[in-house]
């Protein structure tokens, strides 16, 4: 049984929380992400600046907004970034000017970055929320990865070194999701950001005159 919430049933506060999410390379992530959103309308995701090239099956402003190096270092040299990284010959930035714009409009906004990334933003801004998402096992992970059949045994070694890298930062996190059964994982992220809506300031924030009425005599 999977957890469905009408959206008029969410109470819609002055402004959003920001959220990181971070995992290993094979954890589920991405689509547990991508479900959760189509869950939660309230509920955006932030999409990168790139200057790498384009994918087959990507479109530009849906899976990344891509641009040229120079472009993206004038945009780092006029502070429009949350935060950004240089992956390899690549870079990779958050727009904070869109960032804020939903937060200002009552959305939750997620960023899919690292641990890195995070520690970033979270200088930034410290009320960010963060969730760590664990596979259920090291077998598993490795063998989430050697089904995508997309790279060589050692690029999947190298990936395992670098998921051990990236799972001892989970205590940084504020909550931690084991993806073992994926609908579980999910109604488990739910919970998440609709009982984050739940708490009094953000409640003060929704219905701030609704209590003030009650508690009028």
């Amino acid at each position: 049984m999977t957890l469905s919430i009408p959206p008029d049933l969410v109470p819609k506060p002055a402004s959003g929380t920001l959220y990181i999410v971070s995992a290993p390379s094979g954890a589920g992530k991405s689509s547990l992400v991508n479900a959760l959103i189509k869950r939660l309308p309230f509920v955006y995701l932030s999409i990168s600046h790139t200057t790498r090239g384009t994918r087959p099956g990507e479109t530009d402003g849906e899976h990344y907004h891509f641009v040229s190096t120079d472009e993206f270092l004038a945009m780092v040299k006029r502070g429009e970034f949350l935060e950004h990284a240089q992956v390899f010959d690549n870079y990779y930035g958050t727009s904070q000017v869109w960032v804020q714009q939903q937060l200002d409009d009552g959305h939750d906004v997620i960023l899919e970055i690292d641990w890195q990334g995070a520690q970033q933003i979270r200088k930034q801004m410290p009320n960010t929320q963060g969730i760590f998402i664990m596979p259920p096992s090291r077998d598993a992970l490795q063998e989430r990865l050697e089904k995508r059949a997309q790279d060589s045994a050692e690029v999947i070694a190298r990936r395992m070194r670098d998921a051990t890298n990236e799972m001892s930062h989970y205590h940084e996190y504020d909550y931690v999701v084991v993806n073992d059964d994926f609908y579980k994982a999910l109604d488990e992220l739910c919970a998440i950001f609709i009982a984050n809506r739940q708490t009094l300031s953000k409640q003060q924030e929704s219905h701030g005159e609704l209590f003030k009425h009650l508690l009028n005599d």
